[in-house]
């Protein structure tokens, strides 16, 4: 299954995901429930989603490495600060939290039995190739890192 490493940018895999959370919703009507709220419950986790996706892109920016997620060989630097003190992903947690998000809007249990899925694609398919690739550029840098900050939160 390593053809698959690094293929499908994980905004594609995120859309995929949200569609077909959106169909499992349409054809299970009967795990369908209420959420008191549940617009802004879910616009509070998207917004929060947004801001943790957004700041990972923003320090990407400024230590001028690659955001590009399918290229992790161009990646010109380890970034450790910011939000990747909380976070190795903080992109792939902001893509996720729009996933709860969109379970919570749609508001059917069924939808929700996608996000365990997503997590498990993204793992291996994005971020452990991601991994190889930094362990061999940073070594024992990486290491260290991988060692104290978490994989998602």
């Amino acid at each position: 299954m390593r053809f698959l490493e690094l293929k499908i940018p994980p905004p594609a895999v995120a859309l995929i995901t949200a569609a077909l959370m959106w169909l499992i919703a349409r054809i299970a009507p009967g795990f369908a429930f209420m959420v008191s709220a549940r617009n802004l419950l879910a616009t509070g986790v998207a917004a929060a989603g947004l801001i943790t996706a957004i700041a990972g892109v923003v320090t990407f920016a400024r230590a001028k490495t690659t955001v590009n997620p399918t290229r992790p060989q161009s990646t010109s630097s380890l970034v450790m600060w910011g939000i990747y003190s909380v976070t190795r992903n903080p992109m792939y947690v902001g893509m996720l939290l729009a996933l709860t998000a969109w379970a919570i809007f749609l508001s059917n249990a069924a939808a929700f039995l996608l996000l365990p899925a997503f997590i498990l694609y993204i793992n291996r398919f994005q971020i452990e190739p991601e991994e190889r690739v930094l362990a061999s550029l940073f070594g024992p840098e990486f290491a260290e890192y991988e060692s104290r900050v978490r994989r998602w939160l």
